[in-house]
């Protein structure tokens, strides 16, 4: 216990010369003489002992911090090089990539974007705007939600969180669950750098040292590429890498420049297009004329007018045989 107390009063001491806290903070434990030896609850609190002859200093101010309203946008450019968990009747991989992306702490506020329909190739455009409001702590570097932890519980209690983004890469299923193809997580003030081109993206991103590594307070706007991976094997593999821009506002500056979710109004602060997806990117149930188009008549074009016109020259052989004697037995006999 004495060495316990000894540790106690050098790490105050310590923190006290380095104005990292004013005073040292005491916690005791509570105890009722009706429950021995069951805690029932703690203080937190300092006691300012000074000299009778001196007038004593001002107060501390201890009132808790205020958090602050911020506005974080997300949008989502593109995917590079996603995996291709599905195969179509023509035996060819494809993927239907969408993207679901929430803060930590708020994944009931969790945004998707669209669907990119029949990625041949792992690459997914989407040109997706996705909004978060949030409190922030700034001192802390901590986001800040207000929840019940019991359906008892009146009033809600706040709860700090790391201020992390989730980022998950789906392929749509209709008759089954979606899969989760791969994903990542980064604090937004501390996060790895991200790549200026996909072929530069890979896991490395992730190994950056703590001096290279960004906040997105300080830096207020970022663009590039982060990679997701599948680690649910133990080892993290490589599954496809994404194009985000993050930007952080305060609630006044979002007012300022509005933004709407995904494509819709205001759509600005960047404005942004319908993404150019290839023909191949549909839904073959909202689609059939186009799904008959792509794989069908595209392919085999040649093949389905040459069968009707030849159907055309047996109906018209057959037509002219079946009118044949009638016509002739007209002329002859009048």
């Amino acid at each position: 216990k004495q060495w316990y107390q000894r540790r106690v009063a050098i790490t105050a001491g310590v923190l006290h010369e380095l104005g990292v806290v004013p005073e040292h903070f005491e916690t005791r434990t509570l105890f009722n003489k009706d429950c021995p030896g069951i805690p029932q609850g703690k203080l937190h609190l300092w006691v300012d002992i000074f000299p009778w002859d001196r007038n004593p200093p001002p107060p501390i101010n201890i009132a808790p911090r205020e958090s602050q309203k911020m506005v974080l946008r997300v949008i989502v450019w593109n995917t590079i090089d996603v995996i291709l968990s599905d195969e179509n009747f023509m035996g060819e991989r494809m993927s239907d990539i969408y993207l679901k992306i929430h803060l930590e702490g708020m994944k009931k506020d969790r945004q998707e974007t669209d669907i990119h329909f029949r990625s041949l190739t792992g690459e997914g455009n989407f040109n997706w705007r996705m909004v978060y409001e949030f409190d922030y702590l700034l001192a802390e570097q901590k986001l800040v939600t207000y929840q019940r932890k019991s359906i008892f519980q009146l009033e809600k209690e706040m709860i700090k969180e790391d201020f992390n983004l989730h980022i998950e890469v789906y392929d749509y299923d209709i008759f089954s669950s979606d899969d989760l193809l791969g994903w990542t997580e980064f604090s937004l003030v501390a996060m790895p750098p991200p790549t200026k081109t996909a072929k530069e993206c890979t896991l490395k991103v992730y190994q950056a040292p703590d001096d290279e590594r960004i906040s997105i307070i300080d830096k207020k706007k970022i663009k590039g590429f982060w990679p997701v991976y599948d680690d649910s094997l133990g080892e993290k593999e490589l599954t496809g890498k994404v194009e985000l821009e993050i930007e952080i506002l305060t609630a006044e500056e979002a007012a300022e420049k509005p933004a709407g979710l995904g494509q819709s109004e205001p759509n600005e602060n960047p404005f942004l297009e319908k993404p150019n997806r290839p023909n191949t990117s549909f839904s073959w149930f909202l689609n059939p004329l186009i799904v008959f188009k792509i794989l069908i008549w595209d392919k085999y074009k040649w093949y389905i007018i040459g069968a009707f016109l030849i159907l055309l020259l047996i109906a018209f052989i057959g037509l002219l045989i079946y009118t044949s004697p009638g016509a002739i037995t007209t002329n002859l006999f009048g």
